[in-house]
């Protein structure tokens, strides 16, 4: 298997699936501005994402992929089927229950995600009647990342991958045509999460079959699988639930500083999430289960070599987004965002937000390819511990920057929290001798830097004033924004040819897993 292939499938499918998220974030803008409404959408949104993370890509993810992949290589597909049958049953029991217990819980929910709002009554009515809403999403999502987990395993990246589109389509579509004709308008954006929902889970049922491996109802908690699962979720369970809870105080930070600044980070977030996602989340992906082979292997040479494989493709192309994001902030924002009813004041405000987020772009990515170090060899305590520092951390600079930054020091400080993580989790993954870098960093990095001076030479020379972007018209916008990135590409990856690099030089093959013929628990 070529990696630096699966790494391009999952990447061309995650742009696919960040596209469609930048023609939705805009169709939002758009529409319903970054008032109060928008306040009261992202924040009601913000917690079945919460609670996504925790049961399915976070905690739950970490904790079963590895365990997974152990079974296939050990212990054969009929075993590794009953193990999926009887996860999928007891994460759908759970989350039936937690989502019943949100939808009741509605009105006190909205005091925990922002308690600001208790100023105006009308603005709590309208978050609670969202939650109700969007909350069954965490079942729909959640074991669709279960299915996720297992296609990832059997190396099928493309369907998880492009599973993402599904909900961003259902989103537009409600924004375009359910839109105008509910009340409040902006209540269709809550039943786009729920039709999403159901349409990403769909989607995997046929490849599931496919591979023998579609759930089964199979209740049984005390089976020794699905205990080391569990047993293994404790510790990401705090984890995840550290970085969230360091999610849920900023929206309550910005919900604070006043009306528009949920709806500015948001906004922000979803552009910074676009190179995050393109990069980390694809090699981390394709990484974990790899790795989780060679540590069960105890190939503790091609382990190190693999993520340090990693961390150069990672940085290859993480500084130049980071630039970019940086230099092009107001161009992005202004091409995707500023028409409707989201004026000048919002995308200058959503400018400083992603310029908070900028910083730390490097260290975002970095984490997701560092913290599957730790992950593979089932030991989740490790980054656990760096997270709930992380997120002391993160929190202590929060109420620092706010005060002279506003919004825009939240951003920053989420931003120095990831670059303290990632740095954290290299130190401990060399300390432990998990990994040890191949000879030739210094050079590899005195070339990237190089050529970053170049992107961000022409990105300075030819952006233009502010003012030009703020009054230009969309046509002229895209296709000046279009040239812009045509130009730092060709400056960035020319240089870097000129220095020396090949793509061929990043290409990785791997041998497929040896996969036991018979089930052994069954």
């Amino acid at each position: 298997m070529n990696l630096l292939k699966a790494v391009f499938t999952v990447s061309g499918m995650t742009l696919a699936s960040r596209v469609t998220g930048l023609v939705r974030e805009s169709l939002k803008a758009v529409v319903f501005g970054a008032g109060p409404a928008m306040d009261a959408f992202e924040a009601a949104f913000r917690l079945p994402n919460l609670l996504r993370r925790l049961f399915a890509e976070g905690a739950f993810a970490q904790a079963f992929v590895p365990i997974l992949a152990e079974y296939r290589r050990t212990r054969g597909d009929e075993a590794t089927h009953g193990l999926v049958s009887r996860v999928a049953t007891l994460l759908a029991v759970v989350l039936l229950i937690v989502t019943v217990v949100g939808v009741l819980a509605a009105p006190w929910l909205v005091y925990l995600l922002a308690g600001a709002f208790a100023r105006d009554p009308a603005k709590v009515t309208l978050t609670a009647d969202l939650i109700r809403v969007v909350f069954p999403y965490i079942l729909f999502i959640s074991l669709t990342s279960l299915a996720g987990g297992v296609l990832n395993v059997h190396r099928r990246f493309a369907i998880p991958a492009f599973t993402p589109v599904l909900l961003n389509v259902a989103i537009i579509a409600a924004a375009l045509w359910l839109a105008p004709h509910v009340d409040p308008p902006v209540m269709a954006l809550a039943w786009g999460v729920f039709a999403g929902g159901i349409a990403q889970l769909a989607l995997q049922i046929r490849p599931l079959a496919k591979l023998g491996m579609l759930p089964r109802p199979r209740f049984d908690w005390r089976d020794d699988g699905v205990r080391r699962v569990l047993a293994a979720m404790a510790p990401a369970i705090l984890g995840v639930s550290a970085a969230q809870v360091s999610i849920l105080i900023n929206t309550q930070l910005a919900a604070w500083l006043g009306d528009g600044r949920i709806a500015w980070i948001s906004y922000a977030d979803r552009l910074m999430e676009f190179p995050s996602a393109l990069l980390g989340v694809a090699v981390g992906t394709v990484l974990l289960p790899t790795l989780a082979r060679h540590g069960g292997e105890g190939d503790e040479t091609r382990y190190s070599e693999l993520l340090d494989w990693g961390l150069r493709l990672s940085l290859l192309l993480a500084v130049p987004a980071a630039i970019a994001l940086w230099l092009l902030a107001l161009p992005l924002v202004t091409t995707l965002y500023q028409y409707g009813r989201f004026g000048v004041a919002d995308a200058l405000a959503t400018r400083a937000a992603l310029i908070g987020y900028s910083v730390g772009l490097i260290g975002i990515i970095a984490v997701k390819i560092l913290a599957p170090g730790f992950y593979a060899r089932q030991d989740l305590k490790t980054p656990v511990r760096i997270a709930v520092v992380t997120v002391a951390v993160t929190m202590a600079l929060s109420f620092v920057l706010m005060e002279p930054l506003g919004h825009a020091g939240l951003t920053l400080a989420t931003s120095l929290g990831a670059l303290f993580n990632a740095t954290a989790l290299l130190v401990l993954l060399r300390r432990r001798r998990y990994y040890a870098p191949v000879r030739g960093w210094g050079m590899f990095a005195a070339k990237i830097v190089v050529a970053a001076g170049v992107l961000a030479g022409v990105l300075a020379a030819l952006g233009g004033p502010a003012s030009a972007w703020l009054q230009a018209s969309l046509a002229e916008r895209g296709m000046r924004l279009a040239l812009l990135i045509g130009a730092g590409g060709l400056a960035y990856f020319g240089a870097l040819w000129l220095l020396g690099f090949r793509l061929n030089d990043f290409a990785r093959r791997e041998r497929g897993p040896e996969i036991a013929p018979v089930a052994a628990d069954e």
